[in-house]
């Protein structure tokens, strides 16, 4: 096997409408028309995709785990960012708490409505 590219990470919400705020304006991803026969969105991120799954039935958010002190020791995805001080500040602007990485690279992680862990990156 030769896997070729990345495609799409698909992120399971509680409510739609919070997460395509969070990651249509606060992230300012651009949304994918895309048809679906569930609930949910397609976000656009360089030459891979961000699927949004809404209320799946079972749906359980994220747990609290052993590192909640440190985020980006969690399950999470990365995203690369031209300006991450402009990118801390559009997150706070929103209300969002950010949290730098401990690692002192050029990197900060934050976490969307349902508690999903996302890592923006220099």
């Amino acid at each position: 096997m030769q896997i070729s590219h990345f495609l799409h990470a698909a992120v399971v919400v509680s409510d739609l409408a919070q997460a395509e705020h969070f990651y249509g304006t606060v992230l300012g991803l651009p949304k994918v028309n895309r048809a679906l026969q569930f609930p949910g969105a397609w976000y656009q991120m360089g030459a891979g995709q961000i699927h949004l799954i809404a209320n799946n039935p079972g749906f359980m958010p994220p747990q609290a785990s052993a590192q909640a002190a440190k985020w980006g020791r969690n399950a999470h995805l990365a995203l690369a960012v031209v300006d991450l001080q402009a990118a801390k500040q559009q997150l706070q602007v929103h209300g969002y708490e950010v949290q730098l990485s401990a690692s002192g690279r050029s990197a900060l992680f934050v976490k969307d409505p349902d508690g999903n862990v996302i890592e923006l990156s220099e």
